[in-house]
């Protein structure tokens, strides 16, 4: 299995992301949209980067299950309910999604919402992984 990431010299340097992800290897994992959910169901952070770590590690808990890791993510989605905090927060984000999932960065795309599943949530994460 193999992902390689292409950021051509003719586009915006990529800040947190790449531009494209092409995937070789013999299992797709679709994954689920994911909040700050804990156990019990329950939305816990009031603030988008306390929402946006536990999305990330419920995201990252769910890929680990199918046997994934973060470098085999192809592919990310964010939703938030606030595009203007997500956008002030976005060192704050890119350091929590170092720590969690590393530097090898999948195509994403942060997608503005009027509301979200749970209406407390500010953040949710899905994505496609490719595993060997």
């Amino acid at each position: 299995m193999s992902l390689h990431r292409h950021n051509p010299a003719g586009l915006s340097p990529p800040r947190g992301f790449s531009h494209a992800v092409t995937a070789t290897g013999s299992r797709l994992v679709f994954l689920a949209g994911q909040t700050s959910l804990d156990t019990a169901g329950k939305v816990v952070g009031t603030t988008l980067p306390e929402q946006f770590e536990t999305a990330l590690a419920n995201l990252l808990t769910a890929l680990a299950a199918c046997g994934g890791a973060p470098r085999d993510l192809a592919r990310v989605t964010v939703y938030t309910t606030d595009v203007d905090g997500y956008r002030a927060h976005a060192p704050e984000l890119g350091r929590v999604w170092r720590r969690l999932a590393g530097r090898d960065y999948p195509a994403m795309a942060v997608i503005g919402a009027v509301r979200l599943w749970d209406e407390q949530a500010l953040v949710e994460l899905d994505g496609m992984a490719v595993l060997p």
